[in-house]
């Protein structure tokens, strides 16, 4: 277990490296990218627990889901 987390830490490392050469810019692109990709992933699975919510109310959820996790 130690061995996988070692090996994530190292890939953070490198990513913070491969970001610091980034213009600013390009720096917020990939952070907004990011987020879109984590609501989506939030949405995707609340969206297979409730199917039948309206979009309004899944996206409530995804709000508490973030909140939470704050």
């Amino acid at each position: 277990m130690q061995k996988s987390a070692f090996r994530s830490e190292a890939i953070d490392r490198e990513q913070i490296r491969i970001l610091e050469k980034l213009p600013p810019h390009k720096r917020v692109r990939a952070m907004l990218d990011a987020r879109e990709l984590a609501v989506g992933l939030i949405r995707g699975r609340l969206r297979k627990k409730y199917p039948d919510l309206s979009i309004n109310l899944l996206n409530l959820k995804v709000l508490e889901e973030l909140e939470r996790a704050r």
